[in-house]
């Protein structure tokens, strides 16, 4: 069974910095698209970041120049580095990935339980 679980997040001031990990575990025949989604309180789930299995990057432009996603794909694993923080970036921060768990499957969407990122003024 697949699973993804995010570690990194906690409490920091604003203008720090964290880095958040997303590791897989269970069966997989492939992975695709990797990404980070957060949810503030109150509010739905946005995008944040996502990067394929090439290794093409997309941020939206809230975070643009100060959050960096990356993959390593001999781990299974995607990062965000989260720099220049600001109390708008509090929220719980998910990890999701297209994979294929076996051979003739189809693609499907993985999440993982979130992570709590948040920001003091």
């Amino acid at each position: 069974q697949v699973q993804l679980v995010e570690s990194g997040g906690g409490l920091v001031q604003a203008g720090g910095s964290l880095r958040l990990s997303c590791t897989t575990s269970g069966r997989m025949y492939s992975i695709g698209d990797m990404g980070w989604y957060r949810q503030a309180p109150g509010e739905q789930r946005e995008l944040v970041a996502t990067i394929t299995s090439g290794g093409t990057t997309n941020v939206v432009d809230s975070v643009e120049g100060r959050f960096f996603i990356s993959r390593d794909n001999t781990k299974n694993t995607v990062h965000l580095q989260m720099n220049s923080l600001t109390p708008e970036d509090t929220g719980v921060y998910y990890c999701t990935a297209r994979i294929v768990p076996s051979f003739g499957s189809a693609w499907s969407r993985y999440w993982g339980q979130g992570t709590q990122v948040t920001v003091s003024s």
